[in-house]
């Protein structure tokens, strides 16, 4: 192989210029572009938090406990170790002014607060002065929008579950907002010494706690993690560092972006088939160069030396603009960016993002365009000059294939190492490769239909009818390539219609008609009665529900850590609603085991969640310890039963018998049906009765988890326009490259007497037939994904969005169409004599 020689030669041939390569430049530029902006953003994210860790989180470090405030001794060894201490609590309540009600997010602060960073309230004041309140009652601050929706203005008395405070002023920024999570209701933040004593932070009920600590810039935090757990003897608290303020934002975003980073991928994919397709036609008219230079002796390594090396600077040059336009394009975006999201945002240019997007663009190129590369390099002369028609043809040698197949290995493992779900992105690539060989094969089926459909005697007399499927099915047509670019992307584009369609079904629809009305949480032992007395004597409610209600965390799990044996299962992350009874409920179904004696006053026994414990790897007879108020109780699994969360009801993943947990302090929760028209009165005088408890409109939380959705969606079917609009530029390439074939046929079929309107309505035909053939796969396909999703991952029934599936139908038929007659109505405009005398 003479390198010196091929690289002269390759450098030769550029100078002429790249016509035809314009589509390799511009399908790999989108791919590399929309990843590296996806990853440049989700790194200026991830910078964002981890500089301001501390300030979101509200200090250096955070103990967090459930339902309970933290002990004399705990108290103790943090002011002992810490700078500074920052007393927290948040739960929910209702706001209330006269009859007027609303759910809200309250934190209640200590004097401390906050350790770092700062409030600020409009009007403008300290949030020490708005929190002392005025007239002997103290104040509260409240988010703009429950003054908008209580109609409120500054100085109003209100009542927070039942105790008052006077409105001060409006929340303008929080500085730790982004720590709290998902939450139901707007924030309000009071002061905690208003509230010490009520029922609103009693023992049992559900709030949470946390303890904010400034410590010495120095501090090594894994040490003082390790020392925090080992000493503090009671336990059952949650450990955050300023290293990861605000958990919940960075997983969200990290899981998003890496779906995001996917569908780009895919995206790749899609240009990779219009990459393959611009080098294939270019080496179609570098035949009888190839030819020539194989005559003169140059070896085959030569050949192939000499096109990948005009493909690769032109691939370096694609990926180049890629890049620049994926750094450039978060530049731009930067105030849109900032104020949709809730977390401070590090814009600009990142290195990692980029090596991460350049390394796709290089592999996806490589597999691409080593197939007709290798299949050059290998035929002969005569072969070349006697196949010019139609291109090149045959397959490569066994070591570009298997080349291939190590590029293709390292693409997928590049995905999983870059992104946080290993199993998402196998998924991932076995869907793809899927949809690519499920098109290929639809491609080839559609030729071969369409050659014997233009032997059929119903298409005889119609010229262009028949004309459009000899071309269909002829050789080097452009059917597997229309069909792959096309149909790859509105796979994507499908699959995310149907998952949107039925998440949207499921929620606005499904969960209504079965759903409860309101849950009622915060309901004192000494109040559950009346509170079910009042709904008894309601015919407007048709059925409620109520239970003992705890939280505990998991903590082992046949005395190994629950995390270790159990892996990162929702269940082990977090606390989890915990019920007590002595008789099994009528609704239990149990799967496994025996439930306890109603009478039973052993130790304690647990029935799990049948589906969670098989997740998990539970079985009867295994120890569970679970930490219920700083206390550890430690039961034997005795069974397992069904526990349904589809339809919004009641649902416990564990419950212990009476005698483990009767005696620890709790309050009931209930869940109401009723109709529309009982609600109201209902609510009212539940509040007035009992001012502490908190309702939740079930409407109400589904439209917060709704919203959320939404801006998933949006952001997912973008992802998928860009695949979309990849396609189409692959379609555009191909449409272009076939131009002068279709010139050239329409100038023989005008020699031979067609009119225009024959041969451009077989033109529309053969690109309708195309388009159609491939939305249908893409259906096919999109919908199988879809189903997969909602049925595997979402755990919920589904069913297929037509409306959605008449879009892409149509779409890909006119997109096809649009594209094709575009370049056939301009080799139309062609004289024929001309086209003839320069084919001689």
């Amino acid at each position: 192989m003479n390198i010196k020689l091929a690289w002269t030669i390759a450098r030769r041939e550029l100078r002429a210029g790249i016509k035809g390569f314009w589509v390799l430049i511009a399908c790999l530029a989108l791919g590399v572009a929309a990843i590296a902006g996806v990853t440049s953003v989700r790194e200026s994210i991830a910078q964002g938090l981890d500089r301001e860790g501390a300030a979101l989180l509200g200090g250096q470090a955070e103990l967090e406990f459930t339902y309970r405030f933290a002990t004399d001794q705990e108290r103790a060894w943090m002011e002992a170790n810490a700078d500074a201490v920052s007393e927290v609590a948040d739960f929910r309540s209702m706001v209330t002014i006269g009859d007027e009600r609303a759910l809200t997010q309250v934190k209640a602060v200590d004097d401390a607060y906050p350790l770092i960073g700062a409030v600020t309230l409009t009007p403008d004041m300290p949030i020490a002065q708005a929190l002392a309140g005025q007239g002997g009652v103290a104040g509260a601050v409240l988010d703009p929008m429950l003054f908008e929706r209580l109609g409120l203005s500054v100085g109003d008395e209100i009542a927070i579950g039942g105790e008052p405070f006077v409105a001060m002023a409006a929340l303008t920024r929080e500085p730790d907002n982004a720590s709290a999570g998902f939450s139901l209701g707007p924030r309000s933040i009071v002061a905690l010494d208003a509230l010490r004593g009520t029922t609103l932070l009693s023992a049992g009920t559900l709030f949470e706690t946390a303890y904010r600590l400034r410590l010495p810039t120095d501090t090594d935090l894994d040490a003082y993690e390790a020392r925090a757990k080992a000493e503090i003897a009671d336990g059952g608290f949650r450990w955050r560092d300023a290293r990861n303020g605000a958990p919940g934002v960075s997983r969200f975003v990290e899981r998003l972006s890496s779906f995001l980073v996917l569908v780009g991928l895919a995206g790749l994919a899609v240009g990779g088939v219009g990459v393959s397709a611009a080098v294939r036609a270019y080496l179609d008219r570098k035949t009888s160069v190839i030819a020539t230079l194989k005559t003169l002796g140059a070896e085959r390594s030569t050949i192939m030396m000499i096109y990948a090396f005009q493909v690769g600077i032109l691939t370096l040059v694609a990926i180049a603009i890629g890049l620049t336009l994926g750094a450039v394009a978060p530049l731009l975006a930067a105030p849109l960016i900032e104020a949709q999201l809730p977390v401070p945002v590090v814009v600009g240019v990142h290195l990692g993002p980029l090596i991460e997007a350049s390394v796709y663009g290089l592999l996806s190129a490589a597999i691409f365009v080593l197939w007709p590369l290798s299949r050059a390099e290998q035929i002969r002369p005569a072969a070349l000059y006697r196949d010019a028609q139609f291109g090149l043809s045959g397959r490569p040698r066994p070591r570009y294939i298997v080349v291939m197949a190590v590029m293709i290995v390292a693409l997928v493992a590049s995905a999983a190492l870059f992104t946080d779900s290993a199993r998402l992105v196998l998924w991932s690539f076995v869907g793809v490769a899927g949809s690519f060989a499920l098109l290929v094969l639809s491609a080839r089926g559609v030729a071969r239909l369409a050659r014997r459909l233009s032997k059929a005697r119903f298409v005889k007399g119609r010229t262009g009818l028949r004309l459009a499927l000899s071309s269909v099915g002829g050789p080097g047509g452009e059917t597997t390539s229309v069909v792959l670019s096309l149909g790859l992307g509105l796979t994507v584009l499908s699959a995310v219609g149907q998952i949107d369609t039925n998440l949207r079904n499921a929620i606005a629809q499904d969960l209504p008609e079965v759903a409860p009305s309101y849950f009622v949480v915060d309901i004192q032992p000494d109040q559950i009665d009346g509170v079910l007395e009042r709904l008894t004597s309601d015919a407007g409610v048709s059925k409620f529900e109520s239970a003992p209600m705890l939280r505990g965390i998991i903590t082992q799990i046949n005395g190994v850590d629950a995390e270790t044996y159990a892996g990162p299962h929702w269940v082990i992350r977090g606390d989890r609603g915990i019920t007590y009874s002595a008789a099994k409920p009528e609704n239990a179904k149990i799967t496994a085991g025996t439930w306890w004696p109603e009478d039973y006053a052993g130790p304690p026994q647990i029935s799990f969640a049948a589906e969670e414990a098989e997740e998990m790897g539970l079985k009867l007879g295994d120890t569970m310890t679970v930490n219920v108020l700083g206390r550890e109780i430690t039961g034997e699994i005795t069974s397992f039963r069904e526990v349904d969360f589809s339809g919004a009801g009641m649902g416990f993943v564990l419950s212990m018998n009476d005698a483990a947990l009767r005696g620890a302090p709790h309050t009931h929760i209930a869940t109401i049906y009723a109709t529309p028209e009982a609600e109201a009165p209902l609510i009212r005088d539940l509040a007035k009765a009992y001012p502490n408890i908190t309702t939740i409109r079930v409407r109400d939380a589904i439209g917060r988890v709704v919203t959320v959705l939404e801006g998933i969606a949006a952001a997912t079917t973008l992802g998928a326009l860009a695949t979309l609009i990849t396609g189409a530029v692959v379609l555009v390439g191909a449409a272009a490259a076939g131009e002068s074939k279709r010139r050239y046929e329409a100038a023989i079929l005008k020699t031979l007497g067609a009119t225009r309107r024959v041969i451009l309505r077989s033109f529309a035909l053969r690109s309708a037939l195309m388009g159609f053939a491939a939305a249908i796969v893409a259906l096919a396909a999109g919908g199988l994904a879809g189903w997969a999703v909602i049925h595997f991952v979402m755990k919920s029934d589904f069913q297929f969005a037509w409306g959605s599936a008449a879009v892409i139908v149509v779409g890909g038929v006119l997109l096809t169409l649009l594209t094709s007659l575009w370049f056939s109505w301009r080799a139309m405009r062609v004289r024929p004599a001309r086209v003839l005398r320069s084919a001689d």
